[in-house]
């Protein structure tokens, strides 16, 4: 057989994979930009519903447009979510977490502008079924628990669990679960408080970025 005919046969299914390849790649770009909008807008209404959890009425503003982006309390970087009436903020949302006994334990709060809970939810965890997992609503009552409660209300060394002076329940067999939402709530409350000028500040969102209004704030 011909040599140069020989390489050409052996060129041949690698060029047919490669473009074999290019063709799978490009499928999956294009399929990939196409679900984009979908998966964004998925992942909205999945934050809706966790705003509107926590923070129960009726307010006139977007609240995942109207944000700030804080320093959290471990350094990192937190996104608050503002609700609002008549352009004032009255209400602020962010997330918490806290080393539960399997993983950490992510939680949204909402506090209102007096630094009263609204609300309390877990949304995400790793706890163990049956015992751990009573922290969603699903499984129990225990995380509505938080609402009302404020920095004082309980006083801060009961604002815990009670296997530890607090006044917060425990789940039998698993007193690290809820020790650990209690704490990142406590600490939530204490991020409020140190940033709440900025979180209560009266500005409004344009086009992403914050400008003032002419309202004042009693902060």
């Amino acid at each position: 057989m011909n040599l140069e005919k020989l390489r050409g046969m052996l060129g041949y299914p690698g060029a047919v994979l490669g473009g074999i390849g290019l063709l799978t790649s490009g499928a999956l770009a294009l399929a990939d930009r196409a679900t984009l909008d979908d998966i964004k807008a998925a992942q909205d209404l999945d934050m809706k519903q966790s705003l509107t959890q926590v923070l129960p009425g009726q307010y006139d503003n977007d609240m995942l447009k109207d944000t700030l982006t804080l320093p959290g309390p471990d350094g990192e970087q937190l996104t608050v979510y503002r609700a609002r009436r008549a352009g004032q903020v009255v209400a602020v949302v962010f997330k918490v977490q806290a080393r539960g006994y399997a993983g950490p334990i992510v939680s949204m709060m909402g506090v209102d502008r007096d630094g009263k809970m609204l609300g309390v939810r877990v949304i995400k965890h790793t706890e163990t079924p049956g015992l751990g997992d009573k922290i969603e609503p699903a499984k129990g009552e225990w995380i509505h628990s938080f609402a009302g409660k404020f920095l004082g209300n309980p006083p801060a060394e009961k604002f815990a669990v009670k296997k530890d002076g607090g006044v917060f329940d425990q789940f039998a067999g698993a007193t690290i679960t809820p020790r650990a939402v209690v704490k990142s709530v406590k600490g939530g409350l204490a991020f409020f408080a140190k940033e709440k000028a900025r979180m209560l500040a009266d500005t409004t969102v344009i086009a992403g970025t914050l400008a003032p209004t002419s309202t004042p704030l009693d902060v």
